[in-house]
């Protein structure tokens, strides 16, 4: 049965953490990646990994790195079951303080 929390949306995009960047952050790379900025500068500067800059400046190359993954078994691969577990358990329960503090 799923928990309260998990079927309350987070309409604030400040307070989800699934997504690493914001769309103005991304607007943002693209700006100063066309200024000149290195990856690793935007990426200390946004505190992600270099990575994720890349793939936000060069969406052609994430889309060939997902098909790679499905030619590979998707990413189920590098899938850990204790360390998922802890971490919906860990999320559930920064929902669950968010809203007590709130209400």
């Amino acid at each position: 049965m799923p928990r309260k929390t998990d079927t309350m949306p987070l309409t604030n995009p400040f307070l989800k953490r699934s997504s690493k960047l914001l769309p103005c952050q991304k607007e943002m790379i693209v700006f100063w990646g066309k200024r000149g900025a290195t990856q690793r500068q935007l990426a200390s500067m946004f505190n992600v990994s270099r990575r994720l800059i890349q793939f936000t400046l060069n969406p052609d190359s994430h889309k060939r790195n997902l098909e790679r993954r499905k030619e590979m078994g998707g990413s189920m691969v590098w899938y850990n079951k204790e360390k998922h577990t802890q971490s919906i358990r860990e999320h559930r329960q920064y929902k669950k303080d968010l809203f007590t503090k709130t209400n």
